[in-house]
C-alpha cells in the first residue's frame, strides 16, 4: 500500500492509499481518481517526504497491508450499497434538486446522482451540501 499526498485543480488538499504507484497512475488515467470535496477528477500528487522507518520491525505485516485495503474497499462498497438503496437518484439533474431542496423549493429528502466538477463547485460555493459518492470498488473476488 501506498499513501499520496493530492490535490485537485480547485487546491483542495487530502490524502488516498493505493496498492502501487502503478495503481494509482491507472486510476488517475481513466478518470476514477476524484476530489472528495468537489468531485473533480483533475488530480495530481503533492510533493512528499517519503515514510522511512528505522528498522524492518517498525513495516507493517503484507497482512496487515492487505486486510486494511479490504477493510476500506468494504466500507465504500458498503456506504454506496446504503446510498443507493435509501436516497433517490436523480440522474443529471443533481445539482439542481440538491439547489431546490437546500432553498426550500422542492421537499427535503437525501439524493444521489450525477454533477459537473462545475456544477459541485457551485453549489458548494453557495452552501448546498453535496459529497461524491464513493466509486464502487472492484469486486474481491476478481481482485488479484
Amino acid at each position: 500500500m501506498i499513501r499520496y499526498a493530492l490535490s485537485c485543480i480547485h487546491d483542495h488538499g487530502f490524502e488516498a492509499w493505493f496498492a502501487s504507484s502503478a495503481d494509482y497512475d491507472g486510476q488517475a488515467a481513466r478518470g476514477l481518481v476524484e476530489c472528495p470535496f468537489c468531485g473533480s477528477p483533475e488530480v495530481r500528487k503533492q510533493i512528499m517526504a517519503p515514510a522511512v522507518s528505522g528498522t524492518k520491525k517498525a513495516a507493517p505485516a503484507p497482512d496487515m497491508a492487505k486486510q486494511m485495503q479490504a477493510m476500506m474497499m468494504q466500507a465504500a462498497r458498503e456506504v454506496r450499497e446504503h446510498v443507493e438503496t435509501n436516497f433517490d437518484y436523480v440522474g443529471d439533474t443533481f445539482a439542481r434538486e440538491a439547489r431546490d431542496i437546500h432553498e426550500g423549493r422542492s421537499e427535503k429528502r437525501e439524493i444521489y446522482g450525477e454533477a459537473t466538477p462545475a456544477e459541485v463547485k457551485k453549489l458548494k460555493d453557495d452552501g448546498v451540501p453535496c459529497a461524491p459518492l464513493p466509486t464502487l470498488p472492484p469486486d474481491p473476488s476478481k481482485a488479484n
